[in-house]
C-alpha cells in the first residue's frame, strides 16, 4: 500500500518509517519539505500521492508552553485543527488516516487510575485540552464514514529521530544528567505507562496488516509506573550508582498540571511487552 507519514524524521516517525518500509510504498515527509498548514501545499501533496494510509505523527507537545496563549494557538493549530484537516480529505480521497494522541487527554484520580479506549477525557491542562479537542475533530468525521485509528499512547522512548526538533526522551535526559550527578530528584508520581517506539510502530503496523476494526486504540508497553520508578529501572539496568531521591510534582516550578493517574488500558488488540523488556533493549542497542 502505498503509505504517506507526515512527521517522518521525529522519534516515531522514524521508527513507522523503519517498519513499514518492507511491505509498502512510503513517501515520508518532514517540516523541510513542505508546511503541513499550508492548506494548498497540503491539499498537493495528497493529490499527487493518492496515499491509500496517511500516518500523523505532527504534534505540538510542549507541555508547558501550552499555558503560554500564544503559543496554545500553535498547538491547536498543530493538534486540533491539523487532524481536523486531515480528517475531510481522508474522507474527499477515501484513506485510511492514523493520528496519535497522549494520556494527557485524561486527569486520573486515586480511584480512577486506569482509563479505556471508552472513557470521557477531562484534560487538566492546555496541552491535553489541545490534544482532545484534535480527537473531537476526528471523532465527529467518523459517522460520515471516516477510516481511521486514533492511537493513545504516553512516555515515548526510543531511538531519536532525526528531526532537529526530535527530543530526547526521559530516559536518554536521566543518563545524561548522570554523567555529571550522583544524585538526581525525580517525581515520584504522574503514574502512566512508557511506550517504546519501535514497540509502537510494529502495533501500527499491526492495526493496518489485520484490518483492525476502526477506532481508538490505546497502545502503550505493560507496566505503570512514576518516573521515579523509571529512573530507579534505568540505573538498575545500567548497573549505575546513582542516588535517585523521589519528590512531588509540586516541588517542580512548572506552569502545566499533570495528571497523577492516566494509566491507558489496552483492551481491544495485543498487549505490548512490559516496558523493562523494551528499555533493556534500548540499552542494548544504544
Amino acid at each position: 500500500m502505498k503509505i504517506i507519514i507526515l512527521g517522518g524524521l521525529g522519534n516515531l516517525g522514524s521508527q513507522l518509517a523503519q517498519t513499514l518500509e518492507r511491505d509498502h510504498e512510503l513517501l515520508v515527509f518532514d517540516r523541510a519539505d513542505f508546511d503541513v498548514l499550508d492548506d494548498s501545499a497540503l491539499l498537493n501533496v495528497i493529490q499527487n500521492a493518492r496515499p491509500e494510509i496517511l500516518i500523523n505523527c505532527v504534534a505540538y507537545n510542549a507541555v508547558d508552553n501550552c499555558e503560554d496563549k500564544k503559543l496554545y494557538e500553535t498547538a491547536l493549530a498543530l493538534n486540533c485543527e491539523l487532524p481536523a484537516r486531515l480528517a475531510q480529505l481522508a474522507l474527499q480521497f477515501n484513506f485510511l488516516l492514523i493520528h496519535y494522541s497522549t494520556d494527557y487527554v485524561f486527569s486520573g484520580l486515586e480511584t480512577k487510575k486506569e482509563f479505556s479506549e471508552n472513557d470521557t477525557p477531562n484534560p487538566l491542562n492546555k496541552y491535553g485540552e489541545s490534544k482532545f479537542l484534535g480527537e473531537q475533530e476526528i471523532l465527529k468525521q467518523a459517522p460520515s464514514g471516516l477510516k481511521y485509528y486514533l492511537i493513545r499512547t504516553s512516555k515515548l522512548f526510543g531511538p531519536q529521530g532525526s528531526s532537529p526538533q526530535a527530543k530526547p526522551s526521559f530516559f536518554d535526559i536521566m543518563f545524561k544528567l548522570s554523567q555529571d550527578k550522583k544524585e538526581l530528584t525525580v517525581v515520584n508520581e504522574e503514574l502512566s505507562c512508557f511506550t517504546y517506539t519501535p514497540d509502537l510502530a510494529a502495533a501500527t503496523a499491526r492495526l493496518i496488516s489485520s484490518k483492525a476494526v476502526y477506532g481508538i486504540y490505546h497502545l502503550v508497553n505493560e507496566g505503570a509506573v512514576t518516573w521515579y520508578d523509571g529512573a530507579l529501572e534505568l540505573f538498575q539496568l545500567l548497573k549505575q550508582k546513582v542516588t535517585v531521591r523521589p519528590i512531588r510534582g509540586e516541588d517542580l516550578t512548572r506552569p502545566a498540571r499533570r495528571p497523577k493517574f492516566s494509566v491507558l488500558q489496552n483492551n481491544k488488540v495485543k498487549k505490548l511487552r512490559p516496558y523493562q523488556e523494551a528499555l533493556r533493549e534500548y540499552l542494548n542497542n544504544l
